[in-house]
């Protein structure tokens, strides 16, 4: 899917994807430096330019929290949705005049919440007649420039992203999403708009869009032979001096990479997950970057870039529409050009103001379709099942996924010549908070057990690659002394792992000893009760994100694949569970493993 040049041309008339010239009307007049400057600085002419942005939106439209059916809260006080970032916008184009802002997002727009997986799955957006995203219709309505491409955007599929994208009235930007034949761009790479100012030329705006390599191994179902994602820096150092030749005076990079130059995937692409540091550092000509996808706050980094010396300026507002970045780019005129003078940038909080009711009362039907949808009763609970303590006892509730997950697995594999293979499943502690509470079980009980729209894969994999695999998993866990005194808030995320990148694996027996060194914690691992044979073959359950390589875990990405399907394990659960109609525990839990410290139990 190359770019058609021609469409791109017509679009950009139509969308501002090419360069749009911003109205005169109530453009500010160029203004001299006030007095107490050098003579010859106060006939410069200057123009100041502000960037908003946000990123990471993931379907957040409503300061509402779909899986507790109530008012999003937290204990830091924070609110969410674009209706609030909605009502932060208004304000500063009211105090800096609209024809002199930007409006940008850094991706991870359409997928997230059970807004989006019901625009995508249940009334979905590719249906002919079908629905207008509800992320198009409020992102339209407050009036985006552009938007980059996010590693999530994929997670429908191609043909889900290509229809959000008609229905947006801003570009899609993408310069290192490329066709995978022809390497050429199959999203604009870029978005430029002009900005009058009154006796002067106008200043011309780029924004070039970049997105994540990752995609390449967490969309591989969706992408691989169709697009490639090469390195942010590579392209970054392609496209911006081509937007410098243009007559870009002002370079903004909308970038859905992290600032900290890490990468979860190992060595398994060339190219750098979290790379908008190394863009800055790297690529000369760049004045800032709205940082996206590692969903951590970043008011303003100032990275120096190494082959001239200036300071690039970097925010990353806080995910889930919670933060709003402004970049506030100050210009000067000077022997017949403009130059940027100075960048500075700060987040506001959305806490801060109320939801524009423009936005709510624009959405209002589809959010009521959504919250009545994940509030139908699918069976009864014979107990109150919790994830509170998931991260570092076997809990239950992960027991249920991992059944249900081997029992798809085991059923799509019946009268194959894998169907003698014994199957074992894994599983990750993703919420701290969920609760599948003891009578009626609603879709949202079990959605908040399995927030990611993750499907279902099953390889074949040898007890020692397995042995390989749940060693590494075991890494998660903070080493500490047998005399030690045991302190769960500080147990677990070593090194900075996230809690979705600890596995369960199910049908197996052992002991993890955090006394011991990363690397020589499993301990007494069985399979049916007999220690487990490196040589033997099992089939492993997994979900798509670890199944390419999501999270680096050894042997799973390069092992033989024998299934794999595009149901949601989230709807395999819902399933099941309607399937019995009552969720006993005593037909899933199992106690798979614990935590020991020199061979005595943790707990």
């Amino acid at each position: 899917m190359p770019l058609n040049r021609r469409k791109f041309l017509k679009k950009s008339a139509a969308t501002g994807a090419g360069v749009a010239v911003a109205s005169a009307a109530g453009a500010p007049a160029a203004h001299a430096v006030p007095t107490g400057r050098p003579a010859h600085q106060q006939k410069q002419k200057r123009y100041a330019l502000t960037v908003m942005g946000t990123t990471d939106l993931h379907g957040h439209v409503f300061n509402w929290d779909y899986f507790k059916n109530a008012e999003y809260q937290d204990t830091a006080g924070n609110a969410q949705g674009l209706a609030r970032i909605s009502t932060l916008v208004n304000r500063v184009r009211a105090e800096k005049g609209r024809c002199n802002t930007l409006l940008l997002d850094a991706g991870d727009t359409i997928q997230g919440t059970p807004l989006t997986y019901y625009y995508a799955k249940v009334d979905p957006i590719t249906a002919k007649g079908g629905p207008v995203h509800p992320m198009a219709q409020a992102m339209n309505a407050i009036g985006y420039d552009a938007v980059a491409l996010g590693n999530h955007e994929f997670n429908y599929g191609i043909e889900t992203l290509r229809a959000f994208e008609r229905q947006c009235r801003f570009p899609l930007l993408g310069a290192n999403a490329v066709d995978a034949k022809t390497l050429k761009p199959a999203f604009p790479p870029y978005f430029m708009k002009s900005f009058h100012v009154k006796g002067a030329p106008p200043v011309k705006v780029a924004v070039l869009g970049l997105t994540n390599p990752g995609i390449a191994i967490w969309d591989k179902a969706y992408v691989q032979g169709k697009l490639a994602f090469p390195g942010l820096e590579e392209q970054a150092a392609k496209w911006v001096p081509k937007l410098r030749s243009m007559g870009a005076d002002v370079v903004v990079v909308s970038a859905h990479s992290g600032s900290s130059g890490t990468s979860s995937y190992g060595d398994q692409l060339p190219y750098v997950e979290n790379s908008a540091a190394l863009v800055a550092q790297q690529v000369p000509g760049i004045d800032a970057i709205l940082v996206g996808h590692a969903h951590v706050e970043i008011p303003e980094l100032k990275v120096t870039n190494a082959k001239t010396g200036k300071t690039v300026v970097l925010s990353e507002p806080l995910a889930f529409a919670e933060r709003l970045s402004v970049f506030d780019i100050e210009l000067v005129f000077d022997r017949g050009r403009w130059s940027v003078e100075s960048v500075a940038s700060k987040v506001l909080n959305s806490n801060t103001v109320a939801d524009d009711r423009k936005i709510t009362k624009l959405l209002s039907d589809e959010h009521a379709k959504v919250v009545a949808y994940v509030n139908q009763v699918v069976g009864t609970a014979t107990a109150t099942l919790t994830t509170v303590e998931a991260r570092y006892k076997d809990a239950p509730i992960i027991d249920l996924i991992t059944t249900v997950q081997e029992d798809v697995v085991r059923a799509a594999l019946a009268g194959t010549s894998y169907a003698s293979l014994p199957v074992i499943s894994q599983a990750s502690p993703f919420s701290r908070t969920s609760e599948i509470p003891a009578g009626n079980v609603t879709i949202r009980d079990l959605s908040s057990l399995y927030v990611y729209d993750n499907t279902l894969v099953a390889k074949v994999m040898t007890g020692a690659q397995i042995r390989a695999y749940l060693e590494y998993s075991a890494e998660y866990f903070v080493r500490t002394a047998a005399d030690a005194v045991v302190d769960v808030e500080k147990l677990t995320n070593a090194g900075g792992r996230p809690d979705y990148n600890y596995d369960y694996v199910s049908g197996l027996s052992y002991d993890i000893d955090i006394a011991q060194a990363p690397g020589s914690r499993i301990r007494n691992l069985t399979f049916e009760g007999v220690a487990l044979d490196d040589a033997r073959e099992f089939v492993f359950a997994v979900n798509n994100y670890r199944a390419n390589g999501g999270g680096a875990f050894p042997h799973v990405a390069s092992a033989l694949e024998v299934w794999s399907e595009s149901t949601e394990i989230r709807t395999r659960i819902a399933e099941w569970v309607t399937a019995k109609g009552v969720l006993d525990p005593a037909d899933f839990a199992s106690v798979d493993w614990r935590l020991t410290r020199d061979g005595v139990p943790v707990f």
